[in-house]
């Protein structure tokens, strides 16, 4: 009959995969702990941030003085006292002593760069500032996308739910269809359309089936994991309202990541045109060295015999002309000044319009979500109604499909209302740089 093959199709759908294909459900706290490990976006802000934080103990070096120490030996050949050799066209004696030695030390130290220095830390510490600032951008952009990969896979089983529960009516109906095609009480396309919708069914399960395979697949590659893994339930996810009034959400998404960083990318901008301006003062540099040097008849490392010279130099350097590079280099600290006042500008009018449709996006869904919910239970009712009516003759299998298909759709809805829901949430999240 075609309700017992319709039932060893579904078993087929469900039957068990392979146990290396079998997902392995993680919760969000351990689907967010992974990705922040491996997350490409994480990995790349954390090693600007580094590399940030070691131009600033750069910067700080700069005022240290530079040091360095030389030493060296030759040996010249032949080595027998009083024989000659001839270079470059003049014959010299060579001296009894074959090796030389010569070893120096110096130092040397910018007294004044015209505030370049403190100008280029005050630029490194900005730096390091927006890299942090950018290290928390990632960690919540990745939350988010990985947030509504794991409300993707929660909703994408839930749709597979309501398929199997379709199918199942479907599968109900069928029967009963087919009982009263028998009884002689209801024509031919009763089972026929009873039969159609089975396959309808059928087919939104195999949807359902490849939608959560998919949502699973991507749920991996957000979190990065080496196995394939999926959301585990939980109920918290749908939990009521927001714990802050709109005007705190409002000032927290002025300071969020997003206006900090443009906030540090404007001071660095700052930093930058200050220390162009110190291209046109004098540099001022001191210098020290000392050396030494002798000769003997061994190698030694001794220096007793080494005759010493030093100097102490201080020099100072002013560019006239060097052809408008500088100006150059001040106009475009100007404009990126400008640039980066117009991007902070935009960036906090960037969160403030963020932060209404996210809030909007909110409220609707919660809304939705309650709605749906009532009107999930009475399409529920209805159908009931509807099916006993059919039993009994009083009503016709139009008005059941009807019924059915209604269901069908507060189930889907209902169910789009929750994921818009918690993906609000979510965003909301990401704009203010904490949990809600």
């Amino acid at each position: 009959m075609i309700w017992i093959g319709l039932l060893l199709v579904t078993a087929a759908v469900s039957a068990s995969a392979p146990a290396d294909t079998v997902p392995r459900p993680i919760s969000l706290e351990e689907a967010l702990a992974l990705a922040q490990r491996n997350a490409p976006a994480v990995i790349q802000a954390e090693g600007q941030k580094r590399t940030s934080d070691a131009g600033v103990r750069a910067a700080y070096a700069a005022f240290l003085p530079s040091l360095s120490v030389s030493a060296g030996a030759s040996r010249q050949i032949p080595t027998r006292a009083g024989q000659t050799r001839v270079e470059n066209g003049q014959v010299l004696t060579l001296s009894p002593e074959p090796w030389s030695f010569s070893a120096g030390l110096g130092a040397s130290v910018d007294l004044f760069t015209g505030g370049g220095r403190f100008f280029d830390l005050r630029q490194a510490r900005v730096q390091a500032a927006g890299a942090a600032a950018n290290l928390v951008i990632q960690r919540f952009s990745t939350t988010l996308a990985v947030k509504q990969q794991f409300f993707g896979v929660l909703a994408a089983r839930e749709s597979e739910a309501a398929a199997r529960a379709q199918l199942d009516q479907a599968a109900q109906q069928l029967k009963t269809s087919i009982l009263r095609l028998k009884q002689r009480v209801v024509t031919r396309s009763d089972s026929l359309r009873s039969e159609i919708q089975v396959h309808n069914a059928r087919l939104a399960v195999l949807q359902a089936r490849t939608a959560l395979d998919v949502a699973d697949a991507s749920l991996t590659r957000a979190v990065g994991a080496p196995y394939l893994v999926t959301a585990a339930a939980d109920e918290s996810l749908d939990r009521p309202g927001l714990p802050l009034d709109d005007e705190t959400l409002r000032r927290l998404a002025l300071d969020g990541p997003a206006v900090q960083s443009a906030s540090s990318s404007l001071q660095e901008a700052q930093a930058a045109l200050r220390g162009a301006w110190t291209s046109y003062l004098p540099t001022v540099t001191a210098s020290y060295s000392r050396s030494g040097n002798g000769t003997g008849a061994d190698f030694t490392l001794s220096t007793q015999d080494y005759s010493y010279s030093g100097s102490l130099r201080l020099s100072l350097s002013l560019p006239i002309f060097q052809r408008l590079q500088r100006v150059q280099q001040v106009t475009q600290a100007q404009v990126a000044l400008q640039n980066a006042e117009a991007a902070l500008r935009d960036a906090r009018l960037a969160a403030l319009q963020g932060l209404t449709q996210s809030l909007g996006s909110f409220h609707a869904a919660e809304e939705r979500v309650a709605t749906q919910t009532a009107t999930l239970g009475a399409a529920e009712e209805d159908l009931r109604e509807q099916q006993e009516k059919y039993q009994i003759g009083a009503a016709t299998l139009l008005d059941v499909l009807t019924s059915q298909t209604t269901l069908d759709q507060a189930r889907h809805d209902l169910i789009q209302a929750r994921y818009d829901q918690r993906v609000a949430r979510a965003q909301l999240e990401a704009l203010v740089a904490r949990s809600l």
